[in-house]
């Protein structure tokens, strides 16, 4: 009887990455709706409610980093300085009990990964590689280099976008747009790369990886 082919990691911890990537935001939202006040005026119960879901994400992303080195064995660099951004800022939150800190912890990282990829690039390096220690099948480095790029112009207009909205929107407001809006742009985004990635040699099976884990903040 020949030999069955080993199953594919990527398929095997689909589900882990997108609980690690997205898992830690999602608790920030349910327990930021249990605690808000029903009168969005209520400036006291909103701090309230942000410095409790602060604190729950805080402990979501430290768990998050953990079930990433249990199930899939590593922690990429891009996880960790997202995680000691997030426990940075949020620590400021619940210590001044200012929504602010949390608020603007999303633009301040994408500008530190968007410095980095196109900083990279500067360099000849395809900086996105090494940050999601990956190693997509038969990618290309001049696909690597594109892939850094398209990013780093897309973590800029993140920040912008972040900035404008917590600027015009209640703190409810924005958090819903971060939750469902910019996760949705992320991932249309990780979709619109796929015809450059298969382009520069990204084998057909690697896409569901590439999709189920894309950079994120």
């Amino acid at each position: 009887m020949a030999e069955q082919p080993p199953e594919k990691p990527a398929a095997k911890s689909s589900w882990v990455n997108l609980l690690v990537d997205f898992g830690p935001l999602a608790v920030f939202f349910v327990v930021y709706k249990h605690f808000a006040p029903a009168d969005a005026q209520n400036g006291l119960g909103v701090v309230v409610a942000v410095t409790k879901s602060t604190a729950a994400f805080m402990i979501a992303t430290v768990l998050a980093l953990i079930l990433s080195k249990w199930k899939l064995g590593r922690i990429s660099p891009m996880l960790w300085l997202s995680t000691t951004l997030i426990l940075g800022f949020g620590t400021l939150t619940v210590f001044f009990h200012d929504p602010f800190w949390i608020q603007i912890k999303p633009t301040a990282v994408y500008l530190v990964f968007a410095a980095l990829l196109l900083g990279g690039l500067l360099r000849g390096k395809a900086m996105l590689q090494i940050l999601l220690q990956s190693a997509f099948e038969g990618l290309t480095q001049e696909g690597w280099l594109k892939l850094s790029r398209n990013w780093g112009l897309f973590f800029l207009f993140l920040a912008g976008l972040n900035e404008v909205l917590r600027q015009v929107l209640t703190f409810g407001g924005w958090l819903q747009a971060k939750l469902w809006l910019f996760t949705g742009l992320s991932f249309l985004f990780t979709f619109s790369q796929i015809p450059m990635v298969l382009k520069h040699g990204m084998g057909e099976d690697e896409t569901e990886e590439f999709v189920d884990t894309p950079p994120h903040d």
